[in-house]
């Protein structure tokens, strides 16, 4: 069966590393395994010392039980705890994407997705199921106040209505970077139990909010249906581990899952297990610098924003790394070709996001954010 391309993960392929200035890259600042070691508290020989074997499918005990630790500590009150046999490690977060639609869905299941989305969170939904239905956000007009992203619960309501068996969202949210209230969040998982859909909630950049907001439960702690995909590419700045697990507590679902995997890497590399325990020890000292490195690189952005006006369309992430911007163009997607050709910028076209073809995406979790914006700015008065 034809699957449509990967237009994002091509887009990169072409820029990524021959363009010299990213403002669109959706991970934070990475590090040496060195580094990590050392932040962790583990000696360089624990790498050096680490036998190439294969591990479990399931994924390392002590690597599970440190990953349920980390949601006991923030839902302890949650009526369903997660445990380490909850916790499906994967080979990279993108496997667990594959794994869900090929466990859960048959042909002509009712996929409800959470749009603009990952190009896989909608199109292996769709080469799977072939009937997936789109559960659009809201974006506020210009001038309104507040600015920003919204979402539309009735029809997420109605939607569900038509006999759905999968509800797919992400929050916080890529590429916009809404975050739910509390009340909101509630309200969708109230939907997913009130239509009796499974939930699967993309949790990449839970841990990323911004502004003082409070991180929100996990899904898999709030609804006995849910599959929420974790990993630590973008919140630790781990991306080159491709370190991620899935979270269920369904039992049966979770076989049909591992049972997936065995068809595609049967278990994660044995060195990236181990970097991932370091990269959950030293969690809390991570995050705090990636969330200061994101209010800086949005200070520096909003000042930027401020004096383009006629350019850009600004609305402010709530969390998360990321941004969708209004672009003020003829064509933003030959734009960005050309911004990267010739000034060595990146941006994401909405197109390949299969969005707006307005917007583009930008990124603020990069150490050298600040470099690339003044290098864009030069550009740009050039061109006046």
């Amino acid at each position: 069966m034809h699957i449509p391309p990967f237009a994002i993960e091509q887009f990169f392929a072409a820029y990524e590393f021959t363009t010299p200035y990213l403002l669109c890259a959706s991970d934070c600042e990475t590090m040496t395994v060195a580094d990590l070691l050392r932040l962790a508290d583990m000696p360089l020989d624990a790498l050096g010392d680490l036998r190439l074997s294969y591990t479990d499918s399931q994924g390392s005990p002590a690597l599970r039980a440190a990953i349920a630790a980390q949601y006991a500590t923030h839902d302890a009150a949650s009526s369903l705890p997660v445990t380490a046999e909850d916790i499906v490690m994967l080979a990279a977060p993108e496997e667990g994407i594959y794994l869900l639609m090929r466990a859960l869905l048959d042909p002509g299941d009712h996929v409800v997705v959470l749009t603009p989305a990952y190009n896989s969170l909608l199109n292996v939904a769709e080469h799977v199921s072939g009937h997936v239905s789109r559960w659009p956000l809201r974006v506020t007009p210009s001038g309104v106040t507040p600015s920003g992203w919204q979402l539309d619960l009735d029809a997420l309501d109605r939607l569900l209505a038509t006999g759905t068996k999968l509800l797919i969202v992400n929050f916080p949210h890529n590429p916009t970077g809404l975050l739910p209230s509390p009340a909101e969040f509630a309200d969708i998982i109230a939907l997913a139990r009130k239509h009796d859909v499974w939930l699967f909630c993309d949790e990449m950049y839970r841990g990323l909010e911004l502004d003082g907001r409070e991180t929100l439960p996990t899904a898999v702690a709030q609804y006995e249906k849910a599959i929420v995909l974790a990993g630590l590419s973008k919140v630790h700045g781990l991306p080159g581990l491709r370190a991620g697990w899935l979270a269920l507590h369904d039992a049966a679902l979770r076989a049909d899952l591992i049972n997936w995997k065995h068809y595609t890497t049967i278990c994660a590399p044995a060195p990236s297990e181990l970097l991932a325990l370091a990269g959950l020890r030293a969690q809390a000292q991570l995050i705090a610098r990636n969330r200061a490195l994101i209010t800086a690189n949005l200070q520096t952005a909003v000042a930027f924003f401020a004096r383009w006006p006629e350019l850009f369309t600004w609305r402010r992430p709530q969390a998360g790394s990321v941004a969708l911007v209004e672009l003020h163009v003829a064509d933003v997607t030959a734009y960005c070709h050309t911004l990267a050709q010739t000034a060595g910028v990146l941006l994401l076209p909405g197109k390949y996001l299969d969005y707006d073809e307005g917007f583009v995406r930008w990124g603020f979790g990069r150490a050298d954010f600040a470099t690339g914006l003044a290098q864009y700015e030069a550009y740009l008065q050039r061109a006046r």
